[in-house]
């Protein structure tokens, strides 16, 4: 389980953005996350992967802290991949960073071996999303965060992106936490929607399976 307790946190000394924030995930479950920009989502995704420390409260992973200085079992993936990609390394040695993919993997997610050999900023962003997926799925990677992870991609691509990581979350009972502005997408892909940020108005009845890509 993957838990925020009584979270509080503010940036530099500021405003609490997070106060008193309670908030779980349990393995193999698919929580959609739904509200307005600046209400504190990517915040708290910040701070149950480690990338923050609350200020008062405390998150934990199976009851314990969140991992330290080894491999961090709750990952992050982000709207924008550049901004999480060291721009002067090979994509080959980005994408061995957390583990090597198997090339059903790569298959899976239509990434074309040739990219290793690139630079980031050869790469559209598509592409890139795609690769710092496949470096977050990894057989220790038990909890996915996905931050707005397809909000600016193509629908095929968006759909080619969740119907495998869905897949592979269900084939491994990976909890996943999908921020999206989003409401219809997050009805589609979630087991159940969480309006702490934002009351959720559509429908029960309006999940539909996740279209797949051509």
């Amino acid at each position: 389980m993957l838990k925020a307790e009584n979270v509080s946190f503010g940036y530099d000394n500021g405003p609490l953005i997070l106060d008193g924030i309670n908030f779980t995930i349990n393995p193999g479950e698919v929580v959609g996350l739904p509200g307005p920009s600046g209400q504190g989502k990517s915040t708290l995704a910040k701070l149950l992967a480690g990338y923050l420390y609350p200020q008062n409260g405390k998150v934990t992973y199976n009851h314990r802290a969140l991992p330290t200085n080894v491999f961090n079992p709750v990952q992050l993936l982000f709207q924008h991949p550049e901004l999480a990609i060291n721009p002067r390394w090979k994509l080959r040695q980005v994408i061995a960073e957390g583990h090597t993919p198997d090339a059903d993997t790569l298959d899976t997610l239509n990434i074309d071996q040739r990219w290793l050999s690139r630079y980031p900023h050869e790469l559209s962003g598509g592409e890139l999303q795609r690769l710092a997926l496949a470096r977050a799925m990894t057989p220790d990677t038990c909890y996915l965060i996905a931050d707005e992870m397809t909000a600016m991609l193509d629908p095929n691509t968006q759909a080619l992106i969740w119907d495998t990581v869905l897949g592979w979350a269900r084939s491994r009972n990976v909890g996943i936490l999908a921020i999206s502005h989003d409401r219809h997408l997050l009805h589609r892909i979630a087991d159940r929607i969480d309006t702490l940020f934002a009351p959720d108005t559509v429908p029960e009845n309006s999940k539909q399976p996740m279209r797949t890509a051509a």
